[in-house]
């Protein structure tokens, strides 16, 4: 079995990269939201230029697949109608900012909390010439909102979120912190990006040009003193469901994919669409045609479908570092998965679809084998290998309860 080749970087809409299906597209919606007529235009531009398809990463960005080179220039120019692209690939690549996409219209406000705002920002002095030189992976979160935390299992090197001391504080804190300096939204981008800088002055850059925060505050990195804080973060929100959640309403889709035919007609149910990094839409006021919504394949509007409870890449044949197929293998195993529980099937041992670690994690080896790996990452060591893994049992897959 050779090893996954690990990139290093995102694709993007200007710098797409290929797979086994074609290229694979990834537009970045700023501040993870959609007008519907932006929605409208992608799902056309999907159907026109890839596979029909739109899936949700967690990064909470929409990957348009199965372009094809001839094609590329002609979706690039369509997203660039739809105001969806950026001015160029570095700008594309240093936008990588993960906003709470829980907004919703609180006193006919859907954004009195200063997300949005400190997101821009933050995205205009990454554009700037002298931007720091982030690795390809570095990413931001801005996470506010009525002292709760919706971001807070999703990885995010740099962090500004809710405090613990009260609804209006928050806080910026290096990932890897157990606490956080008490900013305002004047101050909180440019202290953001002076951390930024202090982290690439400071070593956390390897020479291979990756690098994390969290690693490097392990290595024993210290903050200087104007960025480093005594306040606590918020506690976390509730689980995200399926359902009304924090004011608005969220709908999942299987693996984060979604007909693009389908996802236009939410456009015109729902209005306009924010994206979040749980492979779910949030709209913020709710459904229009709440009514005509049910589980049919395309959506997951029932917070105890089985579905919910596993992840899997793309697989084999689509991408071409799987060493086997991943989401048919899943949906077989969905209704033998606990609640409260989470099967991760993986192609290969870069795990994209869970970077972190999972309950159990079935990680394809050869077309027909897969490693179980429990309470781990997808590189984890095996705790059995099978060659039958459709047959697999609750009890084989967790075998502790």
């Amino acid at each position: 079995m050779s090893a996954p080749v690990i990139q290093g970087w995102c694709p993007g809409a200007l710098r797409p990269m290929m797979s086994g299906d074609g290229l694979v597209v990834r537009v970045r919606p700023r501040n993870n939201s959609l007008t519907a007529s932006q929605a409208e235009g992608l799902a056309a531009a999907a159907i026109r230029h890839g596979n029909g398809y739109l899936s949700l990463s967690n990064r909470a960005n929409i990957n348009i697949r199965g372009v094809t080179p001839k094609s590329h220039p002609d979706l690039i120019a369509e997203l660039m109608a739809l105001d969806l692209v950026d001015e160029n690939a570095e700008n594309e690549a240093r936008r990588n900012i993960l906003v709470n996409p829980v907004r919703p219209h609180f006193l006919g406000d859907p954004d009195h909390y200063p997300n949005v705002p400190i997101a821009d920002a933050l995205a205009d002095a990454l554009a700037i010439p002298d931007a720091p030189r982030l690795p390809g992976k570095f990413g931001f979160i801005v996470d506010l909102g009525r002292g709760l935390r919706h971001l807070a299992r999703d990885i995010g090197d740099i962090r500004i979120e809710s405090a613990a001391t009260g609804w209006y504080d928050f806080i910026l804190r290096a990932d890897g912190m157990p606490t956080g300096k008490l900013v305002t939204g004047d101050t909180a981008a440019g202290l953001a990006i002076e951390m930024a800088r202090w982290f690439i002055d400071s070593g956390g850059v390897g020479p291979d040009g990756r690098g994390r925060m969290r690693d490097h505050i392990a290595r024993g990195a210290q903050l200087p003193a104007g960025l480093a804080g005594d306040v606590p973060a918020a506690p976390e929100a509730r689980q995200p469901k399926p359902g009304s959640y924090g004011g608005g309403e969220l709908l999942a889709f299987a693996f984060g994919q979604v007909r693009a035919e389908k996802f236009s007609w939410l456009a015109k149910a729902g209005g306009s669409i924010r994206i979040t990094p749980w492979r779910m839409v949030y709209f913020s006021s709710g459904l229009k045609r709440r009514r005509d919504l049910h589980d049919d394949g395309d959506f997951i509007t029932n917070p105890a479908d089985p579905l919910l409870n596993v992840v899997a890449c793309t697989g084999a044949p689509g991408c071409p570092q799987a060493l086997g197929p991943t989401r048919a293998l899943a949906r077989r195993l969905a209704p033998r998965v606990p609640q409260g529980k989470l099967l991760h099937v993986s192609g290969c041992a870069k795990g994209c679809a869970h970077p972190g670690a999972a309950p159990a994690t079935l990680t394809a080896t050869a077309p027909d084998r897969y490693d179980l790996i429990l309470n781990d990452t997808a590189a984890g060591a095996p705790a059995r290998t099978t060659t039958d893994a459709v047959r697999l049992t609750a009890t084989d897959l967790f075998p502790t309860g």
